[in-house]
Formats: C-alpha cells, sequence, structure tokens
C-alpha cells in the first residue's frame, strides 16, 4: 500500500511534485528549467511544494558545489549607508567562517539594478541575501524560486525573511516625546516603495492612537543625507514640534538644515532618528535614535541562508524578527510653547 508520495521508490518524483502543488507535470518540468516561462505565483507554488518533499535536494546540492563558485552575494542598496556597514561585517564573518566568499553588490536604490544583479548571481553565487529590497512582491517570488535567498526587512513575498521589528522602539520614541509635552508629530517617511517605511508609519500610527497625539506624514525622501534639507523645510511648514525620521542619515541633513535657518534643536524642535548608526553620537546635537541590531540581523540572515544552502531547512519558510529600542540623546527636548498648536 502507498503511504506517501515517493515511499515506493525512496524517491520524490516530479509527479509528486505536481500533485503537491496542483500543476500538470510539464509545468513542473518547465518551472525546474527555465523559471521564467511560468507566472511567479504558479512557480512559487512549485517551489513551495519541492522543498515540502524535497524534491532533488541532494542532486542539487551538489549540482550546485560543482557548478558555481563557494560564494554568497549580498545585495545592499546604498554602500555608502553606514547601516550597511553592520551588515556586510557580520555577513562577512559568517561566510568567512562556513568557507563561503562574499559578494557585495550596490543596486543603489534601483529594481531595475536589483533585478539584473540577481541574475548575474545565478550562475555565480550560491545563493543572496538581499536587504532592504526594491524589487516588485512577483519579482521578489520568482528570484526565491531561482536561487536560495534570504530577504532583510522585506516580509511580503513568502520568502526566508529577518525583520528589523520597529514596534518597540517606535512605540518608545512616541513615549518618550509625549513625556516631553509633544502633541504634534511627524514621520519623515523613506523612499516610496520601501516596504519598511511603510511598516514604521502603520506602526507609528498605532503608537500615536494609543497616546492620543496628532501625526503627520511627510515624504517621501530619499534615505541620504542630500534628502535632509528638504524634510527639514516640510517639518518647519507642519507646525509639528518633534520628529522621527525614515534613518539617521535624513535626521543628520536636518540638523544640518535647521542649523542654518536659525532653528534650535531640541529648543525649537525635536528630532529623532532610526537605526543608531556609526556617528549617530558625534551630531550636533547627538542624536535620540531608534538603535537597531543591526550585525545581529546579518548573522542571523546568513546563518539562515547557509541552512538551506546545507539542505537542513528546505521543508519550510523562516521568519525571524529582532527588536529595536530607543537610544536617548540631546536631539529631543521640551517642546517649545506655540509649535503644537
Amino acid at each position: 500500500m502507498e503511504s506517501g508520495p515517493g515511499t515506493g521508490s525512496g524517491r520524490v518524483t516530479l509527479q509528486d511534485v505536481a500533485r503537491v502543488a496542483g500543476v500538470a507535470t510539464s509545468t513542473v518540468s518547465r518551472v525546474l528549467s527555465d523559471p521564467g516561462r511560468i507566472s511567479p505565483k504558479t512557480a512559487a507554488a512549485v517551489m513551495r511544494a519541492v522543498r515540502q518533499l524535497g524534491y532533488g535536494a541532494e542532486k542539487n546540492k551538489s549540482d550546485n558545489l560543482a557548478t558555481k563558485p563557494r560564494a554568497v552575494a549580498l545585495l545592499v542598496p546604498d554602500i555608502t549607508n553606514p547601516f550597511y556597514f553592520g551588515l556586510i561585517h557580520g555577513a562577512q564573518e559568517q561566510l568567512k567562517a562556513a568557507g563561503y566568499t562574499q559578494l557585495l553588490v550596490n543596486t543603489e536604490e534601483s529594481a531595475e539594478l536589483e533585478q539584473s544583479a540577481l541574475n548575474s548571481m545565478l550562475t555565480s553565487s550560491q545563493g543572496v541575501i538581499l536587504a532592504a529590497s526594491r524589487l516588485s512582491t512577483d519579482a521578489l517570488a520568482k528570484a526565491a524560486t531561482q536561487i536560495p535567498l534570504v530577504a532583510l526587512n522585506r516580509n511580503d513575498a513568502d520568502v526566508p525573511a529577518v525583520l528589523i521589528d520597529p514596534s518597540y522602539g517606535i512605540h518608545q520614541a512616541i513615549q518618550h516625546l509625549v513625556s516631553l509635552d509633544h502633541s504634534r508629530i511627524a514621520y519623515i517617511s523613506g523612499p516610496a516603495h520601501s516596504w519598511s517605511s511603510q511598516w514604521r508609519w502603520q506602526v507609528f500610527e498605532d503608537a500615536a492612537r494609543e497616546y492620543g497625539v496628532d501625526v503627520v506624514r511627510l515624504g517621501p525622501y530619499s534615505p541620504k543625507q542630500t534628502s535632509g534639507a528638504a524634510a527639514a523645510d516640510m517639518l518647519i511648514t507642519s507646525k509639528a514640534s518633534a520628529c522621527v525620521a525614515f534613518n539617521d542619515l535624513l535626521a543628520i541633513g536636518m540638523l544640518r538644515r535647521l542649523l542654518t535657518r536659525g532653528v534650535k534643536v531640541p529648543e525649537d524642535v525635536s528630532i529623532v532618528g532610526y537605526d543608531d548608526i556609526f556617528g549617530a553620537d558625534f551630531c550636533n546635537p547627538p542624536l535620540t535614535t531608534i538603535t537597531a541590531p543591526i550585525e545581529q540581523a546579518a548573522r542571523v540572515a546568513t546563518s539562515m541562508l547557509l541552512d538551506r544552502l546545507d539542505g537542513d531547512q528546505l521543508r519550510q519558510r523562516q521568519v525571524s524578527q529582532l527588536p529595536t529600542y530607543l537610544t536617548v540623546r540631546e536631539s529631543t527636548g521640551l517642546a517649545a510653547r506655540g509649535r503644537n498648536s
């Protein structure tokens, strides 16, 4: 009596995969040989069945080792952003210990460049870590059918992910600002298509409702110091007495602009950053910011990917969440009279 897929011969077949995925055997064959011909939704269903059943795991593992360099690619949107320094270091240490070389790719905040780099990695790396991917949900899901990957700060495409959870840090920031009598607080948003910026805004709105404060969303802005001038000007116009910026680079750019306009921080307006990058405590004034476990996130993502390359985690998707917390410095203070009105 047949007790399950592949049990008669001890091997899982294409027919077993097709039955679990609910598609024709020919569709499974096309997904495995040329996934670009199949819709991302169908390809993802087939690859979930492949992972669930462990189809070809040992063969694929040996084939990859024989035909590809022992390398893992790390794709980041902006190599000049100090946030990614910790990711690069953390991932490299883990990969080096496992005998892999790290391939670092700067995608310049461009989904097109990211997709092009991913296509190149199909033949030049064993797997990929995508940091703050700018790909569409469908494109990210399709990429996961073509090469083992882990996404960092992205959780909308049914792929393995490591998330830096903004919830605790943002709630602490709002509570901190409320304790300083701020009642109108702005969120300085990141790129329009940033998944993590949208997540932070949702948490920001929830926290504001909880503490009974008025909020306004400003932006979107590129997550760079050069965008800080426009963000600072908009903050002044908004009449908010405090803000939480998408990242520290934006916040630092705002500090510089406010200084040139004669707006004092924190006497006239309070600024909270996000990430706690190297240099955040060297600002004038030192930046209050939401601290993210950057290197830890890189280590977890790398370990997750290495497990998949070793064939130990092929049967289920993994998602790991790491908490943030507020670090208070000198860029926040009591609300100025009149700013909240």
